[in-house]
C-alpha cells in the first residue's frame, strides 16, 4: 500500500514510524519530510500548501492513502482535493477545519451549543478592541481569529499590555490577515490538559491525556513556543473529569459540527483549562499537537493506519484503539535562542537506539544531519512509571549532541508534583 504524510515536522516523524509499523505499507512518502524523516520514508519537496503539486503527486505514484497533518493545509482544503480524485485521506475537510482556522467561528460555536469555554467578545474595529480593554478584567486574553504558527495568543498581566497586543495584531499585522479579527477573552486559572480524540463525526474515541510545557525556559517563564516538551497521561485529568469531558465537551462538539453540517472526521486536539468551575475549552485544533503526539502515539498499541483508515470511511467505531498503561515523556532540544533568534547548521550526533526520538528541525548537508530549525528533536521515552520515563528521557538527552543545543530541565516537575 502506497502512503503519503503531508508535513514536516517532529509530529510527522512520530506518525510516520507508527504508520510504518503496519505491514502492508509497500512504500511511505513525506511532503516535505526534513532531514530525520528521510532515514524512515521518502522525503518529496512539495511544501504543505502547495495543493496543486500535492494532488499532481498523488495522482502520478497512485497513492492510496493521504495523512494530511499540519493545520496550514487542513484549513486550505488539501483533503477536499486529494479526496476530488478519490484518494482517501486522513484528517477534515476544510469545512471542519475551520474550527482550528478561525477562533470566532470556534468560540461562537461553543456559546451558540453550551460548551463550556471563556467569557469573550470578537472585534473587527481596533478602536472598539482598544475602548473595550479600558474596563475588561486583567490579566485578559488577546487571541487573533486565524492561524499563526501556535503563537497568535497573548496572555496580558496589564491593561497597557492588553491595549499593545491588540495593536501589534490589528494595526502592525504580526499575524498578517489573521488579525483582522480577534478574541478578547477571559483568563481562566486550573492545570491545563491535552486530550486528543479520533473521531469520525458519529464515534469519539478520545487518546491518552498529555501536558504541555510551552514556555520557554525552566519554571514557565520565558516566550511562548510551539511546545519545549510533554508528558502523558496527565495526572490532573482523572478518570472523574474524563467522564466529564465527555459528556460536556466533547461529545457536544461532536454534534455541534454535525449540526452545521461540517462533520469531523480526524484527530480533534482538545486544549482544556480544569478551572474551579470545571472543565472549560480553551481551544481547539484540528489535527493532531505538536509535540504532544510525541508522547501519545509511542503509548498506543493498536495500529494507527488501521484506525485513520476507519475514520475515512467512517467505521471507527469497529477500530480496536488501545493504549497502554504507561507513561511517556519528552524533552525537546531546541536551538540556542529559539523561539527568537538562532543558528542552524551544527551536525547533529544521536545514539545507536533512537527509536523514540523524532526529528522536528533538520536536514541532510553533504551527507550529515544539520540542525534547520528552531526545535530541532523530540527525546521520547516510555516507562512503567512518570518519574522513571522522565528519568529516561534525561538521561537519553544526554546523548544527543549539536552545537548550540538548548531545552528545558523541569519537563513533567508540575505532573510529579501532582502524583504526590
Amino acid at each position: 500500500m502506497k502512503v503519503m504524510v503531508i508535513g514536516g515536522g517532529g509530529r510527522e516523524h512520530a506518525i510516520v514510524k507508527k504508520i510504518k509499523e503496519n505491514s502492508n505499507v509497500t512504500e511511505l512518502f513525506v511532503l516535505p519530510g526534513n532531514g530525520g524523516i528521510a532515514q524512515d520514508a521518502t522525503c518529496v519537496d512539495i511544501g504543505v500548501k502547495e495543493v496543486e503539486k500535492i494532488v499532481a503527486f498523488a495522482v502520478e505514484n497512485k497513492i492510496e492513502f493521504a495523512v494530511v497533518a499540519p493545520d496550514d493545509p487542513l484549513v486550505l482544503g488539501v483533503v477536499d482535493a486529494l479526496e476530488n480524485v478519490e484518494i482517501p485521506c486522513f484528517g477534515p475537510n476544510k469545512r471542519a477545519a475551520i474550527l482550528e482556522g478561525s477562533k470566532v467561528f470556534s468560540k461562537n460555536l461553543m456559546k451558540k451549543y453550551n460548551i463550556p469555554t471563556a467569557e469573550y467578545e470578537v472585534f473587527d474595529d481596533m478602536a472598539k478592541a482598544l475602548e473595550y480593554l479600558e474596563t475588561a478584567p486583567i490579566p485578559t486574553v488577546i487571541k487573533a481569529d486565524g492561524l499563526a504558527l501556535g503563537k497568535g495568543v497573548v496572555i496580558a498581566e496589564t491593561r497597557e499590555a492588553a491595549k499593545a497586543a491588540v495593536r501589534s495584531m490589528m494595526e502592525d499585522k504580526i499575524f498578517g490577515a489573521s488579525g483582522d479579527h480577534i478574541v478578547i477573552e477571559e483568563f481562566l486559572t486550573g492545570p491545563e490538559v491535552s486530550v486528543l480524540a479520533f473521531t469520525d463525526g458519529k464515534t469519539m474515541i478520545p487518546m491518552v491525556s498529555s501536558m504541555d510545557h510551552k514556555r520557554a525556559l525552566d519554571g514557565d517563564k520565558g516566550l511562548n513556543t510551539g511546545g519545549m516538551g510533554t508528558i502523558a497521561p496527565n495526572p490532573y485529568y482523572t478518570d472523574k473529569i474524563a467522564a466529564e469531558c465527555m459528556e460536556t465537551i466533547f461529545l457536544p462538539t461532536m454534534e455541534a459540527m454535525n449540526q452545521e453540517d461540517r462533520t469531523f472526521k480526524g484527530c480533534l486536539y482538545f486544549g482544556l483549562m480544569l478551572t474551579p468551575n470545571g472543565p472549560k475549552t480553551i481551544e481547539y485544533n484540528c489535527r493532531f499537537g505538536d509535540p504532544e503526539t510525541q508522547v501519545v502515539l509511542p503509548l498506543l498499541e493498536s495500529d494507527l493506519l488501521t484506525i485513520m483508515q476507519h475514520i475515512a470511511k467512517g467505521t471507527l467505531a469497529e477500530a480496536e484503539v488501545k493504549f497502554g498503561e504507561k507513561a511517556a515523556c519528552c524533552v525537546i532540544m531546541a536551538s540556542n535562542g529559539y523561539p527568537g533568534k538562532y543558528e542552524t547548521g551544527f551536525p547533529i550526533t544521536l545514539p545507536e537506539n533512537s527509536n523514540q526520538i523524532y526529528v522536528a528541525g533538520a536536514k541532510i548537508k553533504d551527507g550529515v544531519m544539520v540542525t534547520g530549525g528552531g526545535r530541532v528533536l523530540g527525546v521520547t521515552e516510555v516507562a512503567n512509571s512518570l518519574e522513571e520515563a522522565i528519568g529516561k528521557a534525561y538521561e537519553t538527552v544526554k546523548t544527543v549532541k549539536f552545537e548550540n543545543a538548548y531545552y528545558r530541565n523541569d519537563i513533567g516537575k508540575k505532573a510529579l508534583a501532582a502524583e504526590v
